[in-house]
């Protein structure tokens, strides 16, 4: 089993962030994992995005053209990678600021407005996080408790935070079962 998947969006969304949790909860998990970052010539508001490889098996290259996922957090995210995912993949979507579809029927597609979820949690800083639950919730590429543990191990050093991504990754998690 090997899943790949590609987190994109505008950098300050928290999308470096997203990758690294999943990262840590797979490795936590006892799998293989890959983890790349890349961003574009500004940081914050420009293009940011990170491909995470989880295998059961040593993994050939993390270099992927065609992810079997897509986690799209605004719409120039959705329009460049959402025609590039695998077909049976998982593509989620920020419907918070993304009013378009993604245009494809052979993959399951997600749509959260992650932005209101959080605010009403207290914190839109949280709104990556109901993301990220949502989406391991639709496409079970690992374990939730994996996921719940690497927030906690993320937020260790600001304990504060732990009480309020909690409640995110669950509001995510009820968010994806509802649809």
């Amino acid at each position: 089993m090997q899943s790949e998947i590609q987190f994109a969006g505008f950098g300050g969304q928290g999308i470096m962030v997203m990758g690294q949790i999943l990262a840590q909860a797979a490795m936590d998990g006892g799998f293989e994992v890959v983890w790349i970052p890349s961003y574009g010539p500004e940081m914050r508001g420009g293009t940011a995005y990170c491909t995470v490889v989880i295998s059961d098996r040593l993994i050939g290259s993390p270099i992927i053209r065609n992810p079997k996922h897509l986690i799209a957090m605004n719409r120039p995210s959705l329009e460049k990678f959402a025609p590039t995912v695998k077909s049976g993949g998982v593509i989620f979507i920020n419907s918070s600021i993304i009013s378009i579809s993604a245009g494809r029927n052979d993959v399951d597609v997600i749509s959260v407005p992650i932005i209101e979820i959080a605010k009403a949690l207290g914190n839109v800083r949280a709104a990556n996080i109901v993301a990220l639950a949502a989406f391991v919730t639709r496409s079970n590429v690992l374990d939730f408790a994996l996921l719940q543990k690497a927030v906690k191990d993320k937020f260790a050093q600001k304990e504060n935070l732990i009480p309020l991504n909690m409640k995110a990754l669950e509001e995510g998690q009820k968010a994806a079962l509802a649809k």
